[in-house]
């Protein structure tokens, strides 16, 4: 059995979804479960591109000690060293540089010739190699890229000093059996390859992705990257959680192993779901809700007799369990702390405690408290401090009826501690409550994307609100949960407001210092 590493790129590539726009404390949650799950590398972000991207991946690079944190960078001496003032405190620091390496790319971005695109690209690789230990070269779109230069370049940049060699299928365009020969070709053809680990990056622009990536594994790649729940710039990057059950079941085809923990798919991926708000396909496979789902009668005559006649993947395999009530009204703070730490939450007595109030206070209005309901209580304890909450809602009531117009009135604190009131109507309930809160933030806001899920089942169910919209121009998202879906929309759209002055804040707090 031959060992492939796991490179994650979810907070950086994952993040480039549109859409999609994580705050630093949210991507420190989904770092600490890549860690659980078991990944080699998780590249942070781009330190380059923002201030913020920037303290996000130096806050992750001090935190995460597990997994070695990578950060991407273009092939610019002032990236680079933006990149290592975020990452030198990390575990094993490590560089992402790309430089696009296709015809099409040099001539109409870079506007560049082979011959500078390569002496870029060693004169970077060679800088970056005094500072960093690991060092990983990507020849951007390398699959419309002329075999014969990319050889070249890559023997280069690996004399320079590159320790990882990244082959990236960019657009999505390649197909199994080119992306596959193409790695046998680099192997065959440049002479210092083995001095390097070779890694696979697919996009899944024609649906290819997973398949690409493990034909490149057949093929000599010793490194595979992905997002989770195959998140990514257009139609998405290769799905890791797929790569590793695919390579775990079809063990006599693939011989290749990694270090995943295949128990933490599950939370893994509901955790990135529910922060980056992209929702979860019912076929999406390995996690999606369906994936062990039997329909028709014939499937769930031969499951009953034996699971294996119609499921090739346990739901146990991928941490998949019974949504059977874990904790009740009656459960006291003992048995509360062990079912948290058993998820892997830690807090403070005094935090423990706030948590415990919560999870008895939904006691007393739900029936059944699942290990899903318990997650959300306890993910959004952690990341209560997200925003600084510059409006908080006391309370609202709606009036609805078929035969007159919807009509919100809604109460909330300003950050100055002051109460306001207003009353507006909408098309629907939804969008009465809305028009009220903008009038009462006074803010230029448009909603571009409205999203309402439940967290479990059944009538008592929690409401999972997720909203995506403009706030005087900037993008922003929001997530709310309550049990009542109007509350659950009012949050979410608060939440999301109030991202939008954290920014601000930061930004003057950051120029009043200066």
């Amino acid at each position: 059995m031959s060992h492939v590493n796991v490179f994650d790129t979810t907070l950086r590539d994952g993040e480039q979804s549109a859409g999609v726009n994580l705050n630093k404390l949210e991507k420190i949650e989904i770092a600490r479960q890549l860690e659980r799950f078991g990944v080699d590398v998780m590249e942070a972000g781009f330190p380059a591109s923002s201030q913020g991207e920037f303290e996000a991946v130096q806050h992750i690079a001090r935190t995460i000690k597990g997994v070695s944190v990578a950060g991407l960078a273009r092939a610019k001496k002032s990236d680079i060293d933006t990149a290592w003032e975020a990452l030198k405190d990390g575990v094993e620091p490590r560089l992402h540089i790309f430089l696009a390496t296709s015809p099409i790319h040099m001539t109409y971005k870079l506007k560049k010739t082979p011959e500078e695109v390569l002496q870029i690209a060693v004169e970077t690789v060679a800088y970056a190699k005094q500072k960093f230990p690991h060092v990983e070269w990507s020849a951007e779109d390398a699959t419309r890229t002329d075999v014969d230069f990319l050889v070249k370049v890559v023997e280069a940049v690996i004399d320079a000093g590159a320790t990882v060699i990244n082959i990236p299928d960019t657009v999505g365009y390649t197909t199994p059996e080119e992306y596959g020969k193409l790695f046998r070709h680099l192997r065959e053809n440049v002479p210092n390859i083995d001095k390097v680990t070779l890694s696979a990056h697919c996009h899944d622009d024609l649906g290819m992705a997973v398949a690409n990536s493990i034909a490149a594994i057949e093929n000599g790649a010793t490194q595979v990257e992905g997002t989770i729940n195959g998140i990514g710039e257009r139609a998405g990057n290769a799905s890791l959680e797929e790569i590793a059950v695919a390579l775990k079941i079809r063990q006599d085809q693939y011989p290749f192993t990694t270090n995943l923990n295949l128990k933490e798919i599950k939370r893994t991926s509901d955790i990135v779901s529910k922060l980056t708000g992209m929702a979860i396909p019912g076929n999406k496979a390995v996690v999606g809700k369906n994936a062990f789902a039997h329909e028709s009668g014939i499937h769930q005559d031969g499951v009953l007799k034996e699971a294996s006649t119609y499921e090739i993947i346990t739901p146990e395999m991928v941490g998949v369990t019974s949504n059977s009530m874990v904790l009740g009204k009656h459960s006291g703070s003992h048995a509360f702390r062990e079912k948290v730490q058993e998820l892997g939450y830690r807090f403070s007595e005094a935090k423990m405690k706030e948590v415990f109030e919560t999870f008895k206070q939904l006691t007393a209005r739900k029936k059944e408290v699942t290990d899903e309901d318990l997650f959300t209580i306890l993910m959004e304890a952690q990341l209560e401090n997200v925003t600084v909450k510059k409006y908080e809602l006391q309370a609202f009531q709606v009036h609805y009826g078929s035969a007159n117009l919807p009509t919100a009135t809604v109460a909330l604190t300003t950050p100055e501690g002051s109460r306001k009131e207003h009353a507006g109507m909408g098309q629907g309930s939804v969008e009465a409550i809305y028009n009220t809160l903008e009038s009462l933030v006074h803010e230029e806001i448009h909603l571009q994307d409205y999203q309402l899920s439940s967290i479990g089942k059944g009538r008592d169910a929690l409401a999972e609100v997720h909203v995506k919209m403009t706030v005087n121009g900037t993008e922003t998202s929001g997530r709310g949960t309550a049990q009542d879906v109007l509350e659950a929309s009012a949050n979410a759209f608060l939440n999301a407001v109030n991202r939008i002055f954290l920014t601000q804040q930061v930004d003057q707090q950051k120029k009043a210092q200066v």
